[in-house]
């Protein structure tokens, strides 16, 4: 019997950490080489945001005036905002990036993601670069890039802002999820500030520290909380997301004199 030599085979960047899942009850997720969730998805709902953090990075919805052309997400993670814009705002078409392909793989095999086709696509990149090639074609930027225990540096600095801010249309939205607790939190959301010339909002999610932070490419049209209330209420029953609470967080977290916010 021939002996064949055995080797495992290993990632090409060995510094990408290790995915792993997890199953709870009809709860799926996603883990990248520690025991922090990355991306959960509910099995009998797969287009649920399940992660409180992942429904406040749909915040922005507040400000647009239409659905928007396409979005980009760096981070696929386990698909869970790939799942809910195709289920949501079918009309929007979406890239996801990811530098993993174990994630891209793992997402593809137990994650029920869309179909690939042009709505929907995957690009195996690193998302600090791939952005640099976008040049205002993108309406929206999801940034969700923790590599298992915490943000990627790449992600938070300035020029990677300035090349978000770049690749985003006249009316583009940036949003990241951060976590409050990181030391450094206050120095990115300052670099932000400063690339999107001050019009930026925080929106605290429920639970875990996570912060949803926006940046607007220019003043959103509507500022004026009595309209957004109203919008809040309709938005709440159009995609089953509590829009009302981001809009009192927002309001609780951010300048406005009451009656509108400064952006």
């Amino acid at each position: 019997m021939a002996h064949h030599p055995y080797r495992r085979l290993r990632a090409q960047q060995s510094e990408l950490p290790e995915v792993g899942i997890s199953e709870s009850g009809n709860i799926r997720s996603l883990h990248l080489g520690s025991a922090t969730v990355q991306s959960s998805m509910n099995l009998d709902h797969p287009a649920e945001l399940v992660l409180s953090y992942s429904r406040a990075m749909m915040g922005w919805l507040l400000f647009v005036e239409q659905a928007p052309a396409h979005i980009t997400q760096i981070g696929l993670g386990g698909g869970s905002f790939a799942r809910w814009i195709d289920a949501y705002l079918p009309d929007t078409r979406q890239t996801a990036v990811d530098i993993n392909p174990q994630v891209i793989n793992v997402a593809r095999s137990l994650f029920e993601l869309p179909f690939e086709d042009e709505r929907f696509e995957i690009i195996e990149a690193d998302g600090a670069e791939y952005i640099k090639t976008l040049r205002g074609g993108t309406d929206v930027v999801l940034v969700d890039g923790f590599d298992g225990l915490q943000i990627v540096d790449a992600l938070v600095e300035e020029p990677f802002f300035e090349n978000c801010r770049q690749a985003l249309s006249a009316n583009g939205i940036f949003v990241t999820n951060w976590w409050s607790g990181d030391r450094r939190y206050r120095r990115f959301v300052e670099r932000l500030l400063g690339v999107f010339e001050g019009r930026v909002l925080e929106l605290p999610a429920e639970s875990h520290g996570n912060v949803a932070v926006m940046a607007f490419q220019s003043s959103p049209k509507e500022q004026n909380l009595d309209k957004l209330k109203k919008r809040a209420d309709k938005l709440s029953t159009q995609y089953g997301l509590d829009f009302k609470r981001m809009l009192s967080e927002l309001k609780a977290n951010n300048q406005n004199n009451g009656k509108h916010f400064y952006l």
